[in-house]
């Protein structure tokens, strides 16, 4: 466990990305932070109300850093699709066919994918969990190919297990690549802030999972110290992963789905992210003295 200054809990070292668990990585982790020293200020789409103590420790540190300006939530609402695909119309009218705030959104990113035996674990949990839900399942990239991105089952029910679609049929949809802001700008979910199940697979991704459960309390985990390296996903060294199982993955979405006190909080911090952004709203306040800085 490791106290880091924008963190509120120490941080158990297992969540720390794999890039600073290597001298060569650290190295250059430090480099880069050294450079950010240089800036005028730091502009972070966050608001206070969210990351009240990693902007405090910021602004109070001891060591000399630039000015930080939290001026978030900034999301791009109306900026289509993006990847360059369409958004499918089916999915759209499927999700309308939905009570409000009653999917669960499997999606893991445009790098994120797994095995077949993982997915028949993902397909047992959300089968036995009863919950509506959209899935968002991708191919791993073939060992003969060069790119590592993800892409689309023709047929996706190759690696599900028989006869998942025809049970799930009504309460569930899988599809392929999906654009996430488009999907939970949807009333079925609720985009300025929703309750999640941290299920990180690379990069940092472990320790925002961390820091969404254990610091924020706004999100139930499924599994913290998960990690596959989608970098190099043909190195068997690298990507000896235990599977998490269908029971674990079917608590996890049951939490999410049922846990009052997880989906208060995000209620909560969803209207209090609208307020940061608004005259005299905490975010609008730190853009105005941002502004001030640069043209001032």
């Amino acid at each position: 466990m490791i106290s880091v200054l924008s963190f509120v809990k120490p941080v158990p070292t297992k969540v720390f990305w794999s890039l600073v668990k290597t001298r060569e990585g650290l190295d250059s982790v430090q480099r880069l932070a050294k450079k950010l020293g240089e800036a005028n200020g730091i502009i972070v789409n966050t608001f206070l109300d969210l990351e009240t103590h990693a902007i405090e420790s910021l602004l109070s540190a001891d060591i000399s850093i630039p000015p930080v300006f939290p001026v978030g939530p900034i999301l791009n609402l109306e900026g289509g699709s993006g990847g360059g695909k369409p958004f499918d119309d089916d999915v759209i009218r499927w999700l309308d066919s939905q009570p409000p705030s009653s999917v669960v959104f499997l999606c893991f990113g445009s790098m994120g994918s797994f095995d077949e035996a993982q997915v028949k674990e993902i397909a047992r949990g959300l089968e036995q969990s009863g919950q509506r839900f959209l899935w968002s399942l991708r191919r791993p990239p073939l060992e003969q190919t060069t790119t590592r991105i993800p892409s689309d089952y023709e047929d996706p029910s190759v690696v599900l297990p028989e006869g998942f679609l025809d049970r799930t049929r009504g309460i569930g949809k899988v599809i392929g690549w999906a654009p996430q802001v488009a999907v939970l700008a949807h009333d079925a979910f609720m985009v300025w802030c929703i309750p999640s199940a941290t299920w990180p697979l690379y990069a940092e991704q472990q320790m925002n999972a961390f820091e969404m459960v254990v610091d924020l309390r706004l999100a139930v985990e499924i599994k913290l110290d998960y990690e596959k390296d989608v970098f190099n996903p043909f190195n068997p060294k690298a990507n000896k992963i235990i599977n998490v199982t269908a029971g674990e993955i079917e608590s996890g979405i049951r939490r999410v789905m049922e846990d009052n006190e997880v989906r208060a909080r995000v209620k909560e911090m969803s209207a209090k992210s609208r307020a940061a952004v608004v005259e005299g709203g905490s975010s609008y306040a730190f853009f105005s003295r941002l502004i001030q800085d640069w043209f001032g």
